[in-house]
C-alpha cells in the first residue's frame, strides 16, 4: 500500500527475522533519484515506527514527523517498528520471551538498512542512520560490527554518554530530592539493582515507591532479559571510540532524560582530537526533538514527558535545520 504527500510517498515493508516479522515504512522523496537514504531507530520501551508509545499519550511522534521532514529534502527513508511494539505486537511477544537481546536489536536494524537499500532508487552507499535515545546504542553497535552494509554516517539523538542505569539513577535522584528520606530510599534502589546485575532476584524493598519497585520489576521481567542487563550498564562513548564515519551529535537543553552536559561530557571525551564528530545543543529540543518553549526550571519530568506526542508538538525547528544540513552535507 502507498500513500502520497507533499514528503513523497509512503510504501509499507516487511522483512523476516527468525520466526518473527518486522514491520516498517519507507518514504521516497519526490523526483527521479537515486536518493540517500535515512533509517530511523526509535528509542528505548514499546516505541513504535512513528516514535509513538501506548505508555504515552498522543499519535504526533517524531519518528514519522522527521521522515516527512527529510522526505521534503529529497531523503528516502526507512522507519520499522520494533519487534516489541507496533500492532503486531500481541502476535510477536509470544516469539521472544528470553530472546530479546543488544544484539536482536542489532539485527533488526540491519534487516531495515538492507531492505531499504534493496529498494530501487536508493543509493546504497549514502544511507545513514538517526537514533533517539535507545537507539543510538542499537545504531552504533551496527556500525562497529563490520555490517554487510555499512553506514556512511550517524545522528544520535538523546544519547546516553553515561551508561543506562546511570542516567536512569540521575533521574530517582532528582525526584527522590523531595522526599525527607530520599538518601535512604535510593540507597535501597542502588542495592536492589546491585543483585539484579549479579543475575540474583531483586527483591526491592517494600519501602520504595510503588513506581520505583514496577521499574525494577520491569527490568527483571523474563521477557525483558537478559536485554535488561545488558542495557543497564551500556553507554554511547565506548563504541563511539571506534565508530569511523561521521557523527552528529543532538542534546536538546530541554532534554530531562538525558543531560546536555552530564552525558555529553564523556562522549566529548570519546570524541576528542576527531574533526568528523560534531555536536549540537539546541537551545529548546526536547528529548524527542519536539520544540519546547517554556525554561528548562519551569519543566516537571512527568508531566513533560506526556506531552511528547501531543497534537500540537512539533518538532524543533533549529535541530531539523541543523539536522537536515549536517546529512546534505554528506550525501
Amino acid at each position: 500500500m502507498t500513500e502520497s504527500d507533499s514528503y513523497g510517498q509512503s510504501l509499507e515493508v516487511t522483512w523476516p527475522l527468525g520466526p518473527t516479522t518486522v514491520y516498517g515504512t519507507v518514504v521516497m522523496p519526490e523526483g527521479a533519484g537515486p536518493f540517500p537514504g535515512v533509517v530511523l531507530v526509535a528509542g528505548s520501551g514499546p516505541t513504535d515506527r512513528d516514535w509513538d508509545s501506548p505508555l504515552l499519550p498522543g499519535s504526533n511522534g517524531s519518528g514519522r514527523l522527521l521522515a516527512e521532514a527529510l522526505g521534503r529534502v529529497g531523503f528516502a527513508s526507512l522507519r520499522y517498528d520494533k519487534r516489541a511494539s507496533g500492532p503486531h505486537v500481541r502476535e510477536t511477544i509470544p516469539l521472544l520471551i528470553g530472546a530479546i537481546t543488544m544484539q536482536s536489536h542489532v539485527d533488526e536494524l540491519a534487516g531495515a538498512v538492507r531492505t531499504l537499500a534493496e529498494q530501487q532508487g536508493i543509493r546504497r552507499e549514502r544511507i545513514f542512520a538517526l537514533g533517539n535515545s535507545e537507539g543510538t546504542l542499537h545504531a552504533l553497535n551496527y556500525q562497529v560490527h563490520d555490517p554487510d552494509i555499512p553506514l556512511a554516517g550517524l545522528v544520535l539523538t538523546g544519547p546516553p554518554g553515561r551508561s543506562v542505569g546511570a542516567v536512569a539513577r540521575s533521574q530517582l535522584a532528582a525526584q527522590a530530592k523531595s522526599f525527607p528520606n530520599g538518601e535512604q530510599l535510593l540507597a535501597l534502589y542502588d542495592a536492589a539493582v546491585a543483585r539484579f546485575l549479579a543475575g540474583e532476584p531483586a527483591a526491592p524493598d517494600p519501602a520504595l515507591p510503588e513506581d520505583v519497585r514496577s521499574l525494577i520489576a520491569a527490568l527483571e521481567s523474563p521477557f525483558n532479559l537478559p536485554f535488561a542487563r545488558e542495557l543497564w550498564t551500556a553507554d554511547a562513548a565506548a563504541p563511539l571510540k571506534e565508530v569511523r564515519v561521521p557523527v552528529l551529535i543532538v542534546i536538546g537543553k530541554k532534554d530531562l532524560q538525558v543531560d546536555w552536559q552530564a552525558d555529553a561530557e564523556p562522549l566529548q571525551r570519546a570524541a576528542a582530537g576527531r574533526t568528523d564528530v560534531s555536536f549540537l545543543f539546541p537551545e529548546n529540543a526536547n528529548h524527542v526533538l519536539k520544540h519546547e518553549p517554556r525554561p528548562r526550571e519551569e519543566l516537571a519530568q512527568g508531566e513533560a514527558i506526556q506531552k511528547y506526542n501531543a497534537a500540537d508538538a512539533s518538532l524543533d525547528p533549529e535541530t531539523v535545520t541543523a539536522i537536515v544540513a549536517w546529512l546534505t552535507a554528506r550525501a
